[in-house]
């Protein structure tokens, strides 16, 4: 069962039926992993930054947020619940040999107890009153566990909310101070525009759609008659971000992979189900149940289950390179987020609607918050994020590649190291490598400042303390400029990489094949797409790099044109032009833009015979 596209076609998953018989038929596959008192879901052997046994339990716990919405909307039970809620009563159990645990600081656990809320909050009936007292209590007390520890100050503080809206509704004490506390620091996350970040300095990713915002709608739905002014101002928020968000979105339902976390797959829609769960319509309801079910059915067409119907760790097809150090087998289960719809009744507008393609879109915009500008070629089906990089990092896997890379694409994707050593191991698409001559690379990994303006990215990035980097980037499709400014007391390696283009292509209909080389360009060309990159200032050498296998996120085997450069010592400067399209269409390979660098500006001449300049005065190198 490596897809679900034989049952779910492109036409199909239109109605509230068609939607819970998708996830049914995901859930299903995993009847034969349950452990023998329900408590826990086995679903392979690698391993996570936390206990296996905590990994089983967070496997149990995802599968409840695709059952939970479930069974809110509809009224015949589902078997699988009862097996569920036998687990419930084993693992919150002192006495049990499956029980769950007590909770610590920062806890994995933490994270999947807030589902458990959503579950007292929509169906307690389920949930809470097939309990006896002595389970109640057990439930309870565990649940409870969660306002005496420490969360992680981002995303985590809705966790303790959630639960305790859950304890709330169901007629147990709950912290309200607590609830208070956390929501007043989340909202110091708020940027701007509907924007979070994910904690103070923390990037703006997929968790601010599936996360901050999806908590959000849920509490601005259950809480609209307690607390109106807050959920006022979360649903005021949503609504304001979905309006940049829909740029992420193509129309063939594939979003761009962007950030941590990818392995929850078709969450990338979350947000969607959560703005119809709270009722609000920054667009209207065919419009947001277009975003919703096309994103869905193309995941349905990528192989990310085995053979066995479970959901594997990766991106487009099984891998554990790019994955996080917390993703345990049961993570990629976080994507039933996306299916809380089905607590909408049937009769519900949003069921009824017709679905609607994307309105129609800006072909360049700019997110600051995010700081991203997004240009978008729709009759292609490409989406292009032009970043400028960030004045903060974390120490998540791959943070230089997930965050840092100068473009991320819908259809190029994006890759992540595998090793250390040189050019195919580091698998440098999109990013500017720099060695001191030994074949180990250094890339962007933070910025020291960066500006966003209406033709270009600024950033200015030190590899070493004594290296200092300023970059430009020229936004556009198919074609983007980068420009390097680089002064350095070392004799360096430099590799500027192009987009990583898949070699392989088993849904092509054939594998045409081009290829151009020479001393200062590079194009490689299948009937599925093009990557390219030209040298325009230096001598440097333009070379195919065939990066290590699953580097990529879309692709397994990839290709990554790269422009190859010695930097001597002092002030040098370096201008690629990079092409990027998908599919086959007319030769623009041999109209790229061009050029001009004098001492106070800088000079644009784009294909399309428009020019323009922009200022370096100040800079000083």
């Amino acid at each position: 069962m490596p897809t679900l596209h034989t049952t779910f076609s492109k036409h199909e998953i239109k109605t509230r039926e068609d939607l819970s018989e998708v996830l049914k038929q995901i859930c299903d596959p995993l009847k034969p992993y349950y452990s023998k008192g329900y408590a826990g879901l086995s679903l392979g052997s690698s391993g996570a930054a936390y206990t296996d046994s905590t990994a089983q339990m967070e496997g149990f716990s995802r599968v409840l947020w695709g059952l939970v919405p479930l069974l809110a909307g509809e009224s015949k039970e589902y078997e699988l619940w009862e097996s569920h809620l036998q687990g419930i009563k084993n693992g919150t159990d002192p006495h049990h040999e499956e029980y769950w645990g007590d909770i610590h600081d920062y806890d994995q656990k933490i994270v999947e107890m807030a589902v458990f809320g959503l579950a007292l909050l929509l169906i307690p009936e389920k949930i809470w009153e097939p309990l006896n007292e002595q389970e109640k209590r057990n439930l309870s007390n565990w649940l409870k566990q969660i306002n005496q520890c420490k969360v992680w100050d981002c995303n985590w503080l809705f966790f303790p909310v959630l639960v305790n809206l859950g304890l709330r509704n169901v007629g147990l004490p709950y912290d309200q101070e607590g609830i208070e506390k956390n929501l007043d620091r989340i909202d110091q996350f708020y940027l701007s525009n509907g924007w979070y970040s994910d904690g103070i300095n923390g990037h703006s990713d997929y968790y601010v759609p599936f996360a901050i915002h999806y908590y959000g709608l849920i509490y601005a739905k259950v809480m609209e008659v307690e607390d109106p002014v807050s959920s006022q101002r979360y649903k005021m928020r949503a609504e304001a971000f979905a309006k940049d968000f829909i740029y992420w979105f193509s129309k063939d339902g594939s979003s761009l992979p962007y950030g941590r976390s990818l392995a929850y797959r078709f969450a990338q829609s979350a947000f969607w189900s959560a703005a119809v769960f709270a009722e609000i319509e920054p667009f209207s309801l065919g419009v947001m149940k277009g975003l919703l079910l096309r994103n869905l059915r193309w995941w349905f067409n990528q192989p990310i289950f085995n053979d066995a119907g479970i959901l594997t760790i990766g991106y487009t097809y099984p891998n554990l390179v790019m994955a996080e150090n917390y993703n345990s087998p049961g993570s990629p289960y976080w994507s039933l987020k996306t299916f809380l719809p089905l607590a909408l009744h049937a009769e519900h507008p949003f069921w009824q609607a017709e679905e609607e393609p994307l309105p129609e879109l800006s072909s360049t915009v700019i997110q600051k918050q995010p700081h991203m500008v997004i240009c978008r070629d729709d009759e292609r089906n490409h989406i292009l994020a032009f970043n400028s990089g960030h004045l903060s990092s974390n120490e998540h896997t791959h943070t230089s590649a997930k965050y840092e890379k100068f473009v991320y694409s819908n259809f190029f994707g994006f890759s992540v190291p595998r090793a250390e050593w040189g050019l195919s191991q580091g698998a440098y698409d999109s990013m500017l490598a720099l060695s001191e001559g030994d074949n180990i690379y250094r890339v962007k990994r933070h910025c020291e400042e960066y500006l966003i303006e209406d033709n270009y990215i600024y950033t200015y990035w030190k590899p070493w303390n004594d290296v200092e980097v300023k970059t430009w980037i020229i936004p556009g499709t198919p074609w983007h400029l980068r420009i390097h400014c680089i002064k350095t007391s070392r004799l360096l390696d430099a590799a500027d990489g192009g987009f990583a283009l898949g070699i392989e292509n088993k849904n092509a209909d054939r594998a045409d094949f081009d290829k151009v080389q020479n001393e200062n360009e590079c194009l490689v060309r299948y009937s599925w797409g093009a990557s390219g990159i030209k040298s325009l200032r230096t001598e440097g050498k333009a070379e195919l790099i065939y990066p290590n296998a699953n580097t990529n996120l879309l692709n397994s085997r990839t290709v990554i044109p790269t422009i190859k450069t010695r930097i001597d010592p002092g002030t040098s400067w370096l201008v690629s032009a990079v092409f990027g399209e998908p599919g086959i269409s007319e030769d623009k390979w041999n109209n790229p833009p061009c050029v001009e660098i004098e001492s106070d500006k800088v000079i644009v001449h784009l294909p399309n015979f428009d020019k323009f300049e922009f200022s370096i005065k100040g800079i000083k190198l």
